[in-house]
């Protein structure tokens, strides 16, 4: 007995000297990388960090390290979950109580608020997305140390609490800025300038416009923890720089927000904004602004930040100043009225980096000070608004926005018109403020609410069918995979069925709007309706955060049928989160097989069969049930292997034909060289990004190949995008002026020799030239967007079309006139010309301020110019903004042109839109592979 209860005291002190020495080993930060957080010229790598990161995880109970998977690079990603050792080991029951509230499904009020009683508070923290703004990954570290090895009563309360996701965002970027600004061995030189690549592979500072669409690899990684996993009741995104004369923009944020958002996320928002303002306040931290203090606002969809309100979570953007090499805050005088916006200024003073990592730590734990001492009612809320979604889908619901605004006051107005004609004159409609029954508040009469927030045929979808019938059903299955990574509950068919008179065939996948994540669907497939936004009447507009419109079933060309009514039929429930695969079909081969020009993926197809030195030739007319300038392809046994191969890898649709068709053109591939410029581009890395999807095999040019000559001799096509060509400043409003002019490039002599023939621009007196010998010689030149200015340095029969006459010059039209910020047009084309072979008549395009021309009629007549896509009519918006649309009506956004033996193609619009917009993915394909007659 006596050795018993030695041997238990023996083990109890054991334990607590192993739990204590294990406490005490938490490494400081300055142990492993050799400096505090915060200390002036000092970064700490992502290679460091990593290894930090294990080292807490290894030292302290209260973590646990999760592989999320690899970076574009290869990198592991990582993601750090902090709390209390308790919490740590059931985080599992934990996670599954969050997803359970989140999904909203299957449970009574009740049993939702036991839920929310017994979780812990999931809490997102990331920090590192836009690797420049070094404050994130840095405070990340700090932050991660402080709640490891603190011990003080909060820290603790809140590890008791809250389960707490420490995420870094872009492993590679922390890696190329951090090595980048240390190279310098004297500290003074360290610079952050003249970064030679984009910090995220292909997207650069776009890694966060990509999270509805979901291409990167970091972005499925963070989407798959945040959607699919934990699906955290708060998000807090770290990013810099605050506005000159601020320290910090955070929460609350400006108007105008979604209007599919349940109204309690955005006062949920709000308090936590007010939390973290409020500690700032406390601890004498100056310089917080918020609402129209600065530009942010949560209308828009595809942020870290701003995809999770449209799943129900409290998401948070902080944008801080500060750097590892001091700076000042400067003095902007109206920032120094206190006001609602600031109402703690900040005088103008020095700045160190460590100042904005305090920041930062006080805002996390402002965060997580208020998640755990409301926990219960974030738990609960979040299902809240899932089970208010689930019931909004579930009946008939008219949606607030102002498209319906205008409606109720349009259908007052011709009322009136109605009694005034009728009355010779006299209305005898009662005007608004009148009173009386049946009036809203004083208003108009209630009846004319009601016959537009009443009408049948202006309620809320209830669910949409993509058939599996369509001719790019691959790329529907890619729409369906954006949704999935997205958390979004998708149904598929396991029959043939009929809705309202019309089958589908077994594999159509259904999405219904009866669900948590209800906003994020309607928001992929209804048109996003923007507010007329303005400074004040008849002033200039306010300019949206990022795009007022990106509906991403429009951009992709997804078919699908839209229902007001529930319907039901064999589905099958997707489990969450489970990616799809199209299956294709190869029918029994005679002369040849036929791939659609209608699928994007049949692209990859001909360019796998070209490599494999197959024979492919283009059919000017088609075959029945496929689009013109579709694919034909002789039967052959290597034909076979690698058709059989893309029907199971790709999904593609190999159709036959008995014989083979008439007026066929070989089909060749081409020499491709895309256009980027030192620091990187981020349209030409999202083409990068396509091409290598799509399997195209281009080099990447800089302004000195260009300038050195015989272009013909490498190259077939050169493909330019927004940025490369800048405009003709002397030819003033009827051509695009400005533009950046022309200059030599960078000429830092700390640059690294392998980056050097990157340096430089395209320039007038030798870029030019050389293309315009290109072209003459036989080449083609794709531009996108604003290079498509190529066309006037060319001088080419061609205008700008939106311009006015103002005391007798040509100006562009202001902003008072005419404004279409990022949005959703639909354009008119000719789909049996080459350039747009397999697109249908209308199509819809993503259009951001882009160019429209007036082209010479004589050119048109004469053939050498053609236009290839136009405005029909004054009314092209489908999604988003657009002032003064009426202007583009006649216009021409695409053309084709002769230059020479060569053809110069120009899409104002952006075709390759930060790779969403495979609707118009074959505008450029096209002109990618080579045909002879």
């Amino acid at each position: 007995m006596i050795c018993t209860k030695r041997c238990f005291t023996f083990s109890l002190i054991f334990l607590l000297t192993a739990a204590l020495t294990r406490a005490q080993s938490v490494p400081t930060p300055k142990e492993h990388f050799g400096f505090n957080i915060g200390d002036n010229y000092q970064l700490a790598t992502y290679t460091q960090t990593e290894a930090y990161f294990k080292k807490l995880a290894a030292a302290s109970d209260r973590t646990k390290l999760v592989d999320m998977g690899l970076t574009e690079e290869g990198r592991t990603q990582w993601m750090l979950i902090v709390s209390s050792p308790a919490n740590i080991k059931n985080l599992e029951r934990y996670k599954t109580i969050s997803q359970k509230l989140a999904h909203a499904e299957d449970m009574t009020e009740e049993q939702a608020r036991a839920l929310a009683a017994e979780g812990k508070a999931v809490i997102w923290i990331d920090g590192g997305l836009h690797a420049t703004e070094t404050v994130g990954a840095h405070q990340l570290i700090e932050t991660a140390y402080q709640l490891i090895s603190r011990k003080d009563a909060e820290t603790m309360r809140i590890l008791d609490n809250a389960i707490i996701l420490m995420v870094h965002a872009n492993p590679d970027g922390q890696e190329l800025v951090s090595n980048w600004y240390m190279r310098e061995s004297k500290p003074e030189k360290r610079s952050l300038n003249q970064l030679p690549r984009l910090y995220e592979k292909y997207a650069g500072h776009d890694n966060n416009r990509d999270f509805f669409m979901a291409n990167l690899k970091e972005t499925q990684n963070i989407n798959r923890q945040l959607y699919i996993e934990w699906l955290p009741q708060i998000m807090y995104n770290h990013h810099q720089a605050g506005p000159a004369g601020s320290v910090v923009a955070g929460a609350p944020y400006r108007d105008p927000f979604n209007y599919v958002f349940d109204p309690l996320l955005m006062t949920s928002i709000d308090a936590v904004g007010a939390a973290m303002i409020n500690r700032l306040n406390v601890e004498g931290k100056p310089g917080y602004t918020q609402r129209t203090g600065s530009t942010f606002s949560t209308w828009y969809n595809g942020g870290l930040r701003t995809t999770t309100y449209f799943h129900n979570i409290v998401g948070l953007l902080t944008e801080i100043i500060g750097s590892p090499t001091p700076s000042e805050v400067p003095l902007v005088p109206q920032r120094l009225i206190p006001d609602g916006a600031t109402p703690f200024p900040v005088t103008p003073q020095k700045w160190y980096f460590r100042q904005s990592i305090d920041y930062s730590v006080s805002l996390n734990y402002a965060v997580l000070n208020y998640a755990t001492r409301y926990r219960d009612e974030l738990l609960y809320n979040i299902y809240k608004m899932g089970r208010n979604s689930i019931d909004r889908g579930s009946k008939d619901y008219w949606g607030l926005s102002p498209r319906r605004i205008n409606a109720i006051n349009t259908a007052y107005q011709n009322d009136q018109k109605k009694n005034t004609n009728t009355r010779g004159g006299q209305t005898t409609a009662e005007a608004p403020g009148a009173g009386g029954g049946g009036r809203m508040g004083g208003g108009m009469p209630v009846k004319f609410y009601d016959s537009v927030m009443k009408d049948p045929a202006t309620r809320d979808p209830r669910g949409f069918i993509l058939p599996a019938d369509q001719a790019d059903f691959p790329t529907a299955v890619r729409f369906i995979n954006a949704l999935v990574k997205t958390g979004v509950l998708v149904h598929k068919a396991s029959a043939e069925f009929t809705v309202k008179g019309k089958k589908y065939p077994a594999g159509s996948y259904i999405v219904k709007t009866n669900q948590a994540f209800r906003p994020h669907v309607l928001d992929m497939f209804e048109p996003q309706d923007h507010p007329n936004d303005f400074r004040y009447p008849g002033g200039p507009p306010v300019a949206p955060y990022d795009a007022a419109g990106w509906t991403l079933a429009y951009l992709m060309g997804v078919q699908f049928d839209r229902f007001l009514e529930d319907f039901d039929g064999p589905f099958e429930r997707v489990p969450y989160g489970e990616l799809q695969s199209p299956k294709g079909t190869a029918a029994k081969v005679a002369a040849g097989y036929v791939l659609n020009s209608a699928a994007n993926n049949s692209f990859l197809a001909v360019n796998e069969l070209l490599k494999a030195g197959s024979k492919v030739f283009r059919m000017k007319e088609g075959a029945p049930g496929f689009a013109a300038g579709s694919f034909f392809v002789p039967a052959s046994a290597k034909a076979k292997t690698v058709i059989d191969k893309c029907v199971t890898d790709l999904g593609i649709e190999a159709g036959t034909v008995s014989k083979k068709p008439a007026g066929l053109k070989p089909v060749n591939s081409l020499r491709i060289a895309l256009w980027d410029t030192y620091g990187g581009s981020m349209p030409s890395g999202w083409i990068r990004y396509i091409f290598e999807q799509y399997h195209f095999n281009a080099d990447i040019i800089y302004p000195p190949t260009i300038d050195s000559g015989s272009l013909r001799s490498k190259y077939d096509v050169i493909v330019f995008v927004g940025g490369a060509i800048p405009g003709l400043a002397s030819e003033g409003g009827g051509r695009f002026g400005g533009g950046g002019g022309f200059g030599g490039g960078q000429q830092n002599d700390s640059i690294p020799d392998e980056f050097k023939g990157r340096r430089g621009r395209i320039t007038a007196d030798k870029s030019i030239p050389e293309l315009k010998r290109f072209l003459e010689a036989g080449g083609r030149i794709v531009t996108i967007g604003s290079s498509t200015s190529l066309a006037y340095h060319l001088k080419l029969p061609v205008r700008n079309a939106l311009v006015e006459m103002n005391n007798g010059e040509e100006q562009r039209l202001p902003g008072e006139k005419y404004y279409i910020p990022g949005s959703v047009l639909q354009v008119s084309l000719d789909s049996t010309q080459e350039a747009t072979y397999g697109l249908p008549a209308a199509c819809d395009v993503y259009f951001d301020a882009s160019p429209v021309f007036n082209l010479a009629p004589d050119a048109v007549a004469k053939g050498t110019v053609k236009p290839l896509l136009w405005f029909p009519n004054n009314k092209p918006l489908r999604s988003g903004w657009a002032w003064g649309q009426a202007y583009l009506e006649g216009g021409v956004t695409a053309f084709e042109a002769t230059v020479g033996k060569g053809t110069l193609y120009a899409f104002g619009p952006e075709i390759t839109f930060r790779s969403q917009t495979h609707g118009t993915f074959k505008m450029l394909f096209n002109q990618l592979l080579g045909t002879t007659n």
